[in-house]
């Protein structure tokens, strides 16, 4: 096999698998230049390459928001370095999780990670992958779905930055509505949709909060109870979503605009890059001395 055979090979292989020149032609060499073995070489390689990767934190990243007639997804696709989040392949594969997430059904993580790409590759062989050719750890870790249909609508939202994307699922003829309580979602950061939903522990602790409050003092029982009822209200529509002023119109709550707009709220998901995710603070120059002595 001549130089320019070999480069060819080189070429085709590369277009295949996506995989870096060196790791490329080391698979090829490796094999005598048979590319089938050469594919089997490299999955075998980038496996090795994810395990040793695997204990690694990524907390970077991106999330998205989609939806179409018939489902919304949101979804979160984790780098280690907010550098990478923003590589093209990085990118594109996050893209095309996404639109095959809202492609095809699956009713848990287990059976969205088996899904396959259009290149054959399953979710999870992807992120395998490009754990192996990117050279950080990837990781897909999680998703969320909801089933639409003629009175069932959502809105879906992705800050331009993919730090944020929120969901909103509401029981309307029009998505309209849910389009922008979804933005509202991304601004606000609400922690529940409605305050039934706050526990009964967090809201025992804002009325022992509340009943040590100089406001209260000397008040009749009856007034206590109606000072401390007005606190948890303003304390709730801080961080419930219906509760909350609608940041298109300050004069109305978010329930109040939803009925206005006849619409229902069912869901609200929203997800920010790393959240909860710890992470460790790395001292830069140690981090470089490190290096340098490997």
């Amino acid at each position: 096999m001549d130089a320019k055979q070999k480069a060819e090979l080189v070429r085709e292989l590369r277009d295949r698998t996506g995989s870096g020149f060196l790791d490329v032609k080391k698979a090829l060499e490796a094999t005598n230049y048979d590319i089938n073995k050469a594919i089997d070489f490299l999955q075998e390689s980038g496996k090795a390459k994810a395990a040793k990767k695997g204990d690694r934190i990524a907390a970077e990243g991106l999330v998205r928001a989609l939806r179409d007639d018939k489902k919304a997804i949101i979804y979160e696709i984790n780098s280690e370095t907010d550098f990478v989040s923003q590589n093209e392949q990085f990118v594109n594969l996050v893209d095309e999780i996404g639109q095959t997430l809202l492609k095809n059904n699956f009713s848990n993580f287990e059976q969205a990670l088996q899904l396959k790409l259009n290149n054959g590759f399953s979710i999870a062989e992807a992120i395998e992958k490009a754990t192996a050719t990117i050279g950080e750890k990837i990781s897909f870790r999680r998703v969320e779905a909801a089933a639409l249909n003629d009175n069932v609508k959502a809105g879906a939202y992705t800050h331009a930055n993919g730090r944020v994307a929120s969901l909103m699922v509401v029981e309307a003829k029009s998505d309209e509505a849910a389009r922008n309580v979804a933005m509202h979602i991304a601004a606000m950061n609400p922690e529940y949709m409605i305050s039934t939903e706050v526990p009964s522990e967090r809201i025992k602790k804002l009325e022992l909060e509340f009943s040590q409050s100089p406001a209260l003092a000397n008040k009749p029982e009856k007034i206590k109870e109606s000072i401390m009822a007005g606190m948890l209200n303003k304390a709730l529509s801080e961080f419930t979503l219906l509760n909350q002023a609608f940041v298109m119109d300050n004069a109305l709550s978010v329930e109040k605009y939803l009925s206005s707009q006849n619409a229902k709220a069912i869901k609200m998901i929203r997800f920010e890059v790393g959240e909860g995710i710890e992470k460790i603070e790395t001292d830069f120059a140690a981090e470089v001395a490190a290096q340098m002595k490997k």
